[in-house]
């Protein structure tokens, strides 16, 4: 599975030394960054046979420590409920998640609510984690027609004390989601 995949994080930090093991992409921080990276990227180069974003996010219902799947994403800081579209729905857009996310087996499968900002008010929302780039990349990908999948590591708590929590837990984040990539690699060979 990660044979010709394209590694897309929004900093160097969240996975550091993998950039020398593997084709990968960083972003920059936000929607707008990863957006733009991406689709520069997909319309340069031959598409590859996978987008694998990795990353950090901030767990609703997640504890910390954990790597899991997103498979659905919205767009958290989306509200024009007063034209009479649903929360967290683009205008002119069908209702609902975007879901396109490659269901990894081995992982607890999430929503992720992806906004600018970074969460650290515990929110009462129906997705289970926050990140600031994942929507976007899910999007770009499916205009694109590449397969997509997200890893993220749960590295706070989206809560008052998210932003210490998030930058201690920063080389974790790097290992964990090293460990996971090998295991799914591992997986994916034939024996």
């Amino acid at each position: 599975m990660l044979d010709n995949a394209l590694i897309v994080m929004a900093l160097e930090e969240e996975c550091a030394g993998l950039s020398t093991r593997m084709d990968v992409l960083v972003t920059g921080v936000g929607k707008v960054n990863a957006a733009m990276a991406l689709t520069k990227r997909l319309a340069a180069q031959p598409p590859p046979a996978l987008v694998l974003n990795i990353g950090t996010a901030g767990g609703l219902s997640v504890a910390p420590g954990i790597v899991v799947n997103a498979t659905r994403f919205v767009q958290r800081d989306m509200e024009v409920t007063a034209l009479g579209f649903e929360r967290w729905q683009t205008p002119f857009e069908p209702a609902g998640a975007l879901e396109n996310g490659l269901r990894i087996e081995s992982l607890p499968e999430v929503m992720c609510g992806t906004g600018d900002s970074f969460e650290v008010g515990g929110v009462a929302a129906p997705y289970e984690i926050v990140d600031m780039e994942a929507y976007a990349l899910a999007k770009v990908a499916a205009a694109f027609n590449v397969t997509f999948a997200c890893l993220k590591y749960i590295s706070d708590g989206a809560s008052e004390t998210a932003a210490a929590d998030w930058r201690a837990a920063l080389n974790a984040c790097g290992d964990t989601l090293s460990e996971a990539l090998e295991t799914i690699r591992r997986r994916a060979k034939p024996a």
